[in-house]
């Protein structure tokens, strides 16, 4: 899959890696070899989220929170990478909610 996602300066690639317990998400530069904004589960702003939430929700959380750190970058267009990962669950919810809070892929 990466072998076809590449990002550039104009229109960097949002990657896109969960774990059994985590979701990770990194706006990155191929061109540079540089990361632009980065957000997982684990980030600060979103460890003090309520217990018991489910890991969709953390996902749409990762994906509000990478939306707004891409922005501070000023990125708006991004080329998404789902790293071999199915188009659904957590993944679907982490890219709609980037959607929402206005990145463009």
């Amino acid at each position: 899959m990466r072998s076809t996602v590449r990002g550039t300066a104009e229109r960097p690639r949002l990657n896109v890696f969960k774990s059994a317990r985590h979701i990770y998400a990194q706006v990155i530069d191929d061109s540079q070899g540089t990361t632009l904004a980065e957000a997982s589960t684990l980030s600060p702003e979103l460890r003090d989220r309520p217990k018991g939430k489910g890991k969709l929700e953390a996902a749409k959380g990762v994906g509000a929170l990478i939306a707004e750190k891409a922005m501070a970058s000023q990125v708006k267009k991004v080329v998404f990478d789902r790293n071999g990962f199915l188009y659904h669950g957590r993944i679907k919810a982490l890219a709609e909610a980037a959607r929402e809070k206005g990145l463009d892929f």
